[in-house]
């Protein structure tokens, strides 16, 4: 299975209220198969390193079933 890890703006009011509070009028957020993972970010850099850290885990939970299929047959 592929899966899809993105990085997405959300703009205004799709900022949360603790973001706009210190007055971010932006944010990114990490998406996994189109569904938001985590939290929000108040910066691209630390969205990108967060998606980076899901691409490794996906990667490595892909090769464990992998692994386990290939001793299955």
């Amino acid at each position: 299975m592929t899966n899809q890890v993105d990085v997405a703006v959300m703009i205004g009011s799709g900022v949360p209220k603790s973001l706009r509070a210190l007055g971010q009028k932006a944010c990114w957020v990490v998406l996994v198969n189109g569904e938001q993972r985590g939290t929000a970010f108040s910066s691209r850099v630390e969205a990108e390193e967060c998606r980076t850290a899901w691409l490794a885990q996906l990667g490595a939970n892909l090769g464990t079933r992998q692994e386990h299929a290939q001793r299955a047959s």
